[in-house]
């Protein structure tokens, strides 16, 4: 009996409509929503708003937990009661109930006896335009720079205020920096103030942004429009112009009832066919009438009698035309807001075209430095030594693949490439010395067969690095500490790798001068370089300074290599990329003259940025202007910017 009794009011309780026990009727959230349930059950856009806003203002701790629900529609309504539940649905058709203060479990009750809310696409955009306050103010600084990352992705007019009521109150600096920059594009895209619109494009002075040029240009958007009188603030437009031609000028006042059409060739001859009578026109006999000039002359006998339009004439045009003022209207923000919006989009455009003027510099500066670094042992071995070594690109790849091979067994990208650059310079050294001495040697002053000697050369130590490291590229991974970029403006940026290229191609500038100049092998160089006979005479063994000259030089492509191995890719054929610029440089600034491969390097670097600038779809064809005009500029200056005094000059 007891038993039965408990089945009895197990069923009982399934099917009453609400467990009232066990749910908080009484709390505010659910007096809020109840306020306004009615506007929430009909969920219309169009009267939804104060319940939302009502719901986002209340300040109370479950309000943004039944913002979320309702956007999920996981919120229901008791069709009897009106009390609002959050809802998930149980088998044999029943729902599992939690109250809306606090999300505590209710029970199970018929599914029938409650609605589900489910807000449409629109409804439910200003739902979550209401909960980025929540977002904004949420103790952590990852859900605050999550709802600035969606209010840039899709900027809302009900964004303003929420970014205005935590301004003040946020404690990130860098998050801070972008609620006040955010909020100064939403004000002048949505703010109802002119004056506020105004004075936050000024705020704006200097800023490149993309995001700024997307707000500024909608708002100086423009139509052309015709009046008897020029409106107050508007524009005149001349009429003859690219900007309005006189035809289109005509067809506007066409389109506004202002001026008689055109007559077209259909319409003439519809008219002269609907007013036939007999066997003439307007007294013109039908079977005359079989070219252009005689069915004119026709409809215009009809026009005079009244039966037809007239033919505008282009007199008509023109006289019709000059009774109208035509000019220009922002239809995109009222007037003051476009012409401060136009103003600042011309500054920008200015500092804009400085900043790629300066962002063009500095990648051909930077595509210099490579030039110069990748040269500057070519300006050793052949501008000192009069060596055509064709084989200075492998000396290149010798040098990258050592780094790779050092960063194999040194995981420390910062220490393996510490170590791999006196180790580069002692591997492409040790082979620079090996073929001056099995090769070179045997070959000064013939410059034929020192070419295709080195060139044999450059073939086979790129089907060795093939052997050995294979055809795919390899990595040079550059330290965490050379990743991303300088970035001074939207425009202008240079990768800190470049930043430590140009740097290192100073340093070894440097050295040069140092060994050259400061060093007892620069003196014995400069003396075997100058004048080979008297050296001799003076105890210095030309031969042992040419191994040594061709052997620096060798070490110093090897250096190069790594530093270039950390921007381009690592591969047998690398050095072919940078031979022929490597000649041009030592050639264009003086063979020989350190000074003069420098400015060689710059005018080549800057020569080549230049042309791919007018022309960055094909860089190949910017290579190949580059090498006519150097070839053009070797015609006027055969010995290059810096001639040499010596015996690169003599050769």
């Amino acid at each position: 009996m007891v038993a039965a009794l408990r089945v009895v009011l197990a069923c009982v309780m399934l099917v009453l409509p609400l467990p009232m026990l066990a749910q908080d009727t009484g709390a505010p959230i659910q007096r809020l929503l109840q306020e306004h349930g009615d506007v929430i059950v009909k969920s219309s856009r169009k009267t939804i708003q104060p319940a939302i806003d009502a719901l986002a203002a209340s300040g109370l701790p479950e309000a943004r937990d039944v913002l979320n629900r309702w956007r999920e529609k996981e919120m229901w309504v008791n069709k009897d009661t009106g009390t609002f539940v959050f809802a998930e649905k149980a088998p044999e058709k029943q729902l599992l109930l939690f109250d809306v203060a606090g999300s505590a479990e209710i029970g199970l009750a018929e599914a029938k006896a409650y609605r589900q809310l489910k807000p449409n696409s629109g409804i439910r955009g200003l739902i979550s335009a209401a909960l980025v306050q929540f977002q904004l103010s949420d103790p952590s600084p990852a859900f605050r720079l999550a709802a600035l990352n969606a209010i840039e992705r899709d900027p809302d007019a009900s964004h303003l205020s929420a970014l205005r009521a935590v301004m003040d109150s946020e404690t990130q600096p860098s998050l801070k920096v972008r609620i006040a920059r955010l909020e100064r594009l939403l004000t002048i895209q949505f703010d109802q103030d002119d004056s506020a619109r105004i004075a936050a494009i000024e705020g704006f002075q200097g800023d490149l942004g993309v995001d700024l040029r997307a707000v500024l240009s909608p708002l100086v958007v423009t139509k052309i429009d015709a009046a008897e009188t020029l409106p107050d603030g508007a524009l005149v437009v001349e009429v003859g112009t690219d900007s309005l031609p006189t035809a289109a000028a005509y067809d506007m006042l066409v389109a506004k009832d202002l001026a008689a059409p055109h007559v077209t060739s259909d319409a003439l001859r519809a008219a002269l066919i609907e007013n036939i009578d007999g066997t003439t026109v307007a007294g013109v006999q039908v079977a005359t009438l079989n070219t252009d000039e005689a069915r004119l002359k026709a409809y215009a006998e009809l026009a005079r009698e009244g039966t037809v339009p007239p033919v505008i004439s282009n007199s008509d045009v023109l006289q019709t035309l000059e009774q109208f003022v035509f000019f220009q209207t922002f239809i995109g923000a009222p007037p003051a807001v476009a012409l401060a919006a136009q103003a600042a989009l011309l500054d920008i455009e200015t500092k804009l075209a400085l900043s790629q003027t300066a962002d063009l510099a500095l990648d051909a500066l930077s595509l210099a430095s490579i030039y110069f670094l990748a040269a500057i042992g070519l300006a050793i071995t052949f501008g000192v030594m009069g060596v055509i070594n064709m084989a200075h690109g492998e000396f290149i790849m010798m040098g990258a693949y050592t780094g790779y091979v050092v960063q194999l067994f040194v995981p420390d990208h910062t220490l393996s490439i510490l170590l791999a650059i006196p180790l580069a310079f002692a591997v492409t050294f040790s082979a620079g010395v090996a073929m001056e001495r099995l090769v070179i040697r045997w070959l000064y002053n013939r410059p034929l067969e020192t070419l295709l000697a080195t060139f044999g050369v450059s073939i086979a130590l790129q089907q060795i690095a093939k052997n050995i490291f294979g055809t795919q590229a390899r990595p040079l991974t550059s330290p965490d500490w050379l990743d991303g970029s300088w970035v001074i403006n939207d425009v202008i940026s240079i990768s800190y790798i470049r930043i430590a290229i140009f740097v290192l191609a100073l340093l070894f500038l440097a050295l040069f001068l140092f060994v050259m100049n400061r060093t007892r092998l620069g003196l014995e160089v400069r003396a075997v370089t100058q004048n080979p006979r008297m050296a001799a005479s003076m105890g210095i063994n030309p031969d042992k300074i040419n191994m040594l000259t061709f052997g620096f030089g060798s070490g110093i492509a090897g250096i190069a290599g790594v530093a270039i191995g950390l921007y381009a890719k690592v591969t047998s054929e690398m050095g072919t990329d940078y031979i022929v610029q490597s000649f041009m440089t030592v050639v264009v600034g003086g063979v020989g003259n350190i000074w003069g491969t420098l400015l060689g390097a710059s005018m080549v670097g800057v020569l080549q940025k230049g042309i791919e600038w007018f022309n960055p779809s094909n860089t190949l064809a910017a290579q190949t202007y580059m090498i006519l005009f150097i070839i053009l500029f070797i015609q006027f200056r055969p010995r290059g910017i810096i001639a040499l005094k010596g015996r690169a000059a003599e050769a």
